[in-house]
């Protein structure tokens, strides 16, 4: 059943309602059709996500995350802001600059998802850093931003 919910969700997020129903049942499909109400229906949100951050959310696999402060996960959740490498409290996994990675805050939960701008050993180096200071850690700025907005999910 997590499957079909999971299915569910995806469809949501691309703007599809969706209805979990019996195939055992009689003309289930045309009766679902004349508006019959069986199963459970599930409505997607009024904002439909656009197909680069669905891919994000739900086709590509981890390689690794950043554990972030809470200022940084009310930032990235409720203002849709970047994720700036001083906003950064631990770095878990191997990963390399282009990869997907998750940001969850500090009790475990995942805020975000995107493509880091960073590789993991270069995240360590900058974290809890200010922006202006990334050059004088790594010697070179790639992107100011660990995650640029356009490049990161947030989940609920």
């Amino acid at each position: 059943m997590i499957t079909k919910i999971l299915a569910a969700k995806r469809a949501a997020r691309s703007g599809a309602a969706t209805v979990i129903a019996c195939g055992r049942e009689h003309d289930v499909l045309s009766r679902l059709a004349d508006g019959e109400a069986i199963g459970t229906q599930l409505l997607p949100p009024t904002n439909r996500m656009h197909a680069r951050k669905q891919w994000l959310a739900d086709h590509l696999q981890l390689k690794g995350s950043v554990v972030v402060d809470q200022g940084a996960a009310l930032a990235v959740r409720e203002k849709g802001t970047s994720l700036l490498p001083i906003g950064v409290v631990a770095v878990e996994g191997d990963f390399l600059r282009g990869e997907v990675i998750a940001c969850v805050d500090e009790d475990g939960n995942e805020v975000a998802r995107g493509l880091v701008n960073y590789s993991s050993d270069e995240a360590r180096q900058i974290m809890r850093k200010a922006t202006r200071e990334i050059a004088g850690v790594l010697g070179y700025t790639v992107e100011p931003e660990l995650i640029h907005r356009d490049n990161m999910v947030t989940l609920s």
